[in-house]
């Protein structure tokens, strides 16, 4: 299968450098060294930003990832309710490796921009260019208790974080009870996610008789991102009346571990397991660095941060209107590669003057474990105005695209790992 990947010819456009700030880039690498490029991250933007340069050959490349494998969020609901083994959704950093670049095993600590290096806890790692795939962070003060409770609650959107709430559905499938899953207001990684566990989980209710509900409590007054709501709301009316009740428009404000209650903006609900997903930001290294406050500060289409032009920040810690998924991460991971590549060259960049396209968005919901909803996002960007994005989306789950689904995510880890 070919992967589809965002339009590049205009990557480079609006990035307005200058031929003086490119010269002072090379400059400043000196000699016959290759260029060094950081990338820490190594999720579907890191990896597409990885793979990238590594195509390119014109930098060394070091990639920054605590992870000694991949595990992959996208798709991984079906792991959550347990229709598949968490290895059809894992792969080995191993072809990252034999392709030259360097990998760290640790985590980022600091930024220093000052001396343009990433300090770990063992060592500093000098850079030219920066590239930063951080993913997302819980804001879990939004309510009340869940610190303490967060060893019980694990939210699961991030990297082999699903095997706990795994935990959590293998418990319900058997005891049964009440199942609150919530959907915070955007931004957040992935939208579909919750409403997509909650028809796995509740198929798997269906087939092994489970006493019980799910109760999904919406912060949204219907599901989001809007254009999907239509076909999300079918599903839960065609396929799951029995075993789906949606509260939209509230708030969950305090958990309570010991009653086993949440206390929301429509009264207490009880529960005997929950996933609640927490309103997200960019990790804390981004307020670090200076480059962001919730989320990352950055110049559209380049990806280039608004407060160093030699930082990139790609996938969801970005702060911009476009689709917080895998897919979009990617594409902007190989946009940036080819634009750091293009500026080792010392290429002038190209001014745009009309819209230019940005990475596309494809993203997938299931509602059953063989059906699905497609969900394309094509964005452009025109100098001086936000971002425009089209959304076509499937009308209804079908069987179609339940099987491309896996086929889109089979070709997107080989062209990531493979």
């Amino acid at each position: 299968m070919s992967v589809p990947v965002t339009s590049r010819r205009h990557v480079l456009q609006a990035t307005a450098l200058g031929v003086a700030a490119l010269a002072t880039g090379c400059a400043a690498i000196g000699g016959n060294a290759k260029p060094r490029v950081v990338v820490v991250g190594g999720g579907w933007g890191g990896l597409g930003a990885v793979r990238g340069l590594l195509a390119a050959g014109a930098a060394d490349v070091t990639l920054v990832e605590p992870n000694e494998s991949f595990m992959s969020c996208p798709l991984s609901a079906h792991f959550i309710a347990g229709f598949q083994p968490a290895s059809d959704f894992q792969r080995s950093y191993a072809r990252v490796d034999q392709l030259g670049a360097r990998r760290v095993r640790e985590r980022v600590l600091e930024i220093d921009r000052t001396k343009r290096e990433v300090v770990t806890g063992t060592q500093r790692l000098p850079y030219d260019f920066l590239v930063l795939s951080l993913g997302v962070d819980y804001m879990e003060e939004s309510i009340q208790g869940y610190a303490e409770a967060r060893a019980q609650l694990p939210v699961g959107f991030r990297a082999f974080e699903q095997m706990a709430v795994r935990q959590q559905v293998d418990e319900f499938l058997v005891k049964g009870g009440n199942f609150v899953i919530s959907a915070p207001k955007p931004p957040y990684r992935c939208p579909p996610a919750p409403y997509e566990r909650a028809f796995l989980i509740a198929e798997q209710m269906k087939q092994r008789g489970t006493k019980g509900k799910i109760i999904i409590v919406d912060a949204n007054p219907n599901p989001m991102p809007m254009p999907i709501s239509k076909p999300i709301l079918n599903g839960m009316k065609s396929l799951y009346s029995a075993q789906i009740e949606y509260m939209p428009n509230v708030d969950i404000r305090a958990v309570d571990m010991g009653k086993r209650q949440l206390k929301t903006s429509d009264g207490d609900i009880p529960f005997a397991h929950a996933n609640l997903v927490l309103p997200m930001r960019a990790p804390a290294l981004i307020r670090q660095a200076g480059l962001g406050e919730r989320w990352a500060a950055v110049k559209l289409p380049s990806f280039q941060t608004q407060a160093d032009d030699r930082i990139y920040v790609i996938g969801d810690a970005q702060g911009t209107p476009l689709p917080k998924s895998g897919h979009v991460a990617f594409g902007s991971g190989q946009q940036v590669a080819e634009a750091i590549a293009e500026r080792i060259a010392g290429k002038t960049p190209v001014v745009a003057t009309g819209a230019v396209d940005l990475p596309l968005g494809i993203c997938w919901a299931n509602v059953t474990h063989s059906e699905a909803i497609n969900i394309n996002v094509s964005s452009t960007v025109s100098p001086g105005e936000p971002p425009k994005l089209k959304f076509t989306v499937d009308p209804e789950h079908n069987a179609r695209s339940g099987a491309a689904a896996m086929s889109w995510g089979t070709g997107m880890w080989k062209a990531m790992l493979g």
